[in-house]
């Protein structure tokens, strides 16, 4: 039965009711519709109820808000595709941050400040993967150890303090503005569609699927599982060292003590959109539409100055709802199998 399922996601290729065959992406589209209806009926809830939401600036603010999680939470798909996750993002962005910060700085080049950073988040995420997947440590606590380590090197290479950054052209990375929106809307989009790509029509997004699902028969077919886990994990450090070099720009500093609290966000924003933590299931639909509800519901509750206390217990209430609708999944893919 393995070898089958195996089979099957490597074929790209789902069977429906009727014995149509359905590309995966438009399997994931189905699969999603019931989240989708979920989050018109939400949107239109909250046009009708609170004001000023469906205002074209609020529009903007809200994606440009949402854009922190929403880059990352492409590539933590990946991961959690796999079977493994990854406490460790928020410390790469605050340490990528800084590091872009100092190098900029210091050398009065834009380019060479934001390279250095991003690849400082590649470096983190390799070393994550290779200690998962060479040690078999599991991801929680390697990574729960380099949440906690990152962290540490981002306070030792900013002194403890805010870095300020003295390049001004360093700024335009953040405010820099496209058809009515900036760089960092534009650098999510670009993630969801090349992750997207990369999970619905490559070999490369069929392997993660079935390694998620099935590690052992995964390797037995062929796929190099060990490699596999290094790549997923160098692109999630990548991709958390863009969204965390940006973060900055916007910032206008490099502070070691941002994003506390974004790995749980990002998680949670996956899983509402269908991403099981037990792996071998995702969509990159599913994703955007989650990170669209937890903005659309965190900018509500801004709009209505709910105060930050019961906004902590909303965006809890989210990731328990999720946890339990993951949970519901799979116990209904259990008794279908």
């Amino acid at each position: 039965m393995a070898t089958e399922k195996l089979a099957q996601s490597a074929a790209g290729f789902a069977t429906g009711k009727g014995g149509v065959r359905l590309p995966r992406v438009m399997r994931s589209l189905m699969d999603s519709s019931g989240l989708i209806a979920v989050f018109i009926l939400l949107f239109i809830g909250l046009s009708v109820a609170v004001p000023d939401f469906l205002t074209g600036r609020n529009i903007v603010g809200l994606l440009l808000s949402v854009t922190l999680i929403g880059t990352i939470a492409t590539t933590m798909m990946m991961v959690l595709a796999l079977g493994e996750v990854d406490l460790s993002v928020a410390s790469i962005v605050a340490f990528t941050g800084v590091v872009a910060a100092v190098i900029t700085s210091t050398s009065g080049s834009v380019f060479i400040g934001v390279t250095v950073g991003i690849l400082a988040g590649g470096a983190v995420g390799a070393f994550n993967g290779f200690v998962v997947a060479r040690f078999g440590v599991n991801s929680l606590i390697a990574t729960l150890a380099a949440m906690e380590f990152v962290r540490g090197l981002a306070y030792i290479t900013s002194g403890g303090d805010a870095v300020m950054i003295t390049v001004p052209a360093f700024f335009d990375l953040g405010s820099y503005s496209f058809l009515g929106l900036t760089l960092p809307v534009w650098a999510m989009i670009a993630c969801f569609v090349i992750f997207g790509v990369l999970l619905n029509a490559t070999a490369f997004g069929r392997n993660v699927l079935a390694t998620g699902g099935n590690a052992e028969a995964a390797n037995l077919a062929g796929v190099n599982v060990r490699r596999l886990k290094i790549t997923v994990f160098a692109l999630q450090g990548i991709v958390a060292g863009v969204a965390g070099v940006l973060l900055c720009s916007r910032m206008g500093l490099g502070d070691p003590n941002t994003s506390l609290g974004l790995e749980l966000a990002v998680i949670s924003a996956c899983v509402l959109g269908g991403v099981s933590l037990s792996g071998g299931v995702a969509s990159i639909t599913g994703v955007l539409v989650g990170v669209l509800i937890m903005g659309c519901v965190q900018n509500a509750m801004g709009l209505l100055n709910v105060p930050t206390f019961y906004q902590y217990l909303v965006r809890g209430a989210i990731l328990l709802l999720a946890v339990l609708f993951d949970r519901w999944k799979q116990s209904r893919r259990t008794r279908v199998v």
